[in-house]
């Protein structure tokens, strides 16, 4: 009994891979015969040949036509005579097609032009000798991402989705991805320079003996970049960046400084403006301005203790305390808003930002410019 019931089991599974592989080979002679002569190349590093057989390739992973295995077409264009090299006209690979014993012919060029790499795809029916589908793509200048980029272009060509991610990167550098969810990461090395004006300027300028810091009032500065974008939805980015300065280094000081930016991102252009808070330490002392009287120069600044080395036999100074920058103070933490609008440059993966900012202070305002690079990374789409 097992026995009949084991050959009934056989003879079904056998029955049903038979009809499998009749349903397969079904299919596979419904599919259009499709070959890859040639693909034109130029500016790039893999020849014709290789970029053939990449197109093939992707060609093949699609299964939307039954692709002549590049040995037949080989071993066909030997004995037809056919130059793969210059065949990338229409009449010409129609010719070969028929040839081949192809219904389909796929050919295209990949070409550079400067920092863009260009593939253009068609398939030709050879029946009736048209273009039955094209598509061209530009692509960033990478060419170690080529495989990539004809992936992308053979789906295009077919009408199949790609992916977003993928597209975004290679292709739609400037337009990241319409997600709330996306994040993208940016850090690099920032420098640049800074002009103080008003009261703090003179002060700065001043000899430490008068409580001035005995430096220029312009300086450099020289810090480090990091960048967090939390939104991104087609040309619009908010982001916030936070940039870490020194300064004061030419005049023999060390002046550091830390920005929180909250940034807006707009435009293909790289348009930016942002506002946020900044803190530096700086030194601070008590005193008070002179009017001529008591002992005081007009408009003079007195640390408060000197008033009893002017004034002895006076107990009571008449004048209002005042803090302001001095250098005999003592260090302590200071805040001010600042104001910054600019633009991001594009290279490829570098990006270039370039900054003018202003930072009002009651002391005296800060104007400066900025600069830096920063290379994107791949963002994470959640």
């Amino acid at each position: 009994m097992n026995t009949t019931k084991n050959s009934i089991r056989i003879r079904f599974c056998t029955a049903f891979l038979c009809l499998a592989g009749l349903f397969a080979n079904a299919q596979n002679q419904s599919k259009p015969m499709a070959a890859v002569l040639g693909i034109d190349s130029k500016g790039v590093i893999p020849d014709a040949e290789t970029v053939g057989y990449m197109v093939r390739l992707e060609m093949e992973k699609v299964k939307i036509y039954n692709m002549m295995d590049k040995y037949d077409v080989a071993d066909a264009i030997k004995k037809n005579n056919i130059d793969v090299k210059s065949c990338f006209g229409k009449n010409c690979v129609v010719a070969a097609g028929k040839s081949l014993g192809a219904e389909k012919m796929v050919t295209g060029s990949v070409e550079r032009f400067g920092e863009k790499i260009i593939i253009a795809l068609k398939v030709i029916d050879v029946k009736s000798e048209t273009v039955e589908r094209s598509d061209a793509t530009e692509y960033l200048n990478l060419q170690a991402e080529l495989q990539k980029m004809i992936e992308i272009s053979v789906k295009k060509l077919l009408s199949i989705e790609t992916d977003p991610t993928l597209v975004n990167v290679l292709v739609n550098y400037n337009t990241p991805i319409e997600s709330p969810k996306t994040q993208i990461k940016l850090n690099g090395p920032r420098m640049g320079g800074s002009m103080t004006f008003g009261d703090a300027a003179g002060i700065m300028g001043a000899k430490e003996s008068e409580g001035g810091f005995n430096m220029y009032p312009a300086m450099f500065q020289f810090g480090w970049q990091q960048e967090w974008q939390y939104l991104s939805a087609g040309n619009f980015q908010a982001l916030i960046e936070g940039v870490a300065l020194i300064g004061g280094l030419e005049s023999g000081r060390v002046i550091p400084s830390v920005s929180l930016l909250n940034g807006f991102r707009f435009g293909k252009g790289g348009w930016e403006f942002g506002f946020g808070p900044s803190f530096r330490v700086v030194q601070k002392a008590n005193g008070f301005y002179g009017d001529g009287k008591n002992n005081t120069v007009d408009g003079k600044w007195y640390l408060f203790p000197e008033w009893d080395k002017l004034n002895p036999t006076v107990a009571e100074n008449p004048y209002a305390t005042t803090r302001r920058l001095d250098s005999r103070g003592v260090s302590m933490l200071s805040t001010s808003l600042v104001l910054s609008a600019g633009r991001t440059f594009k290279s490829g993966y570098l990006n270039i930002p370039v900054n003018l900012y202003v930072s009002p202070r009651k002391e005296g305002t800060v104007v400066g410019f900025s600069f830096g690079f920063n290379i994107y990374k791949k963002p994470k789409v959640q």
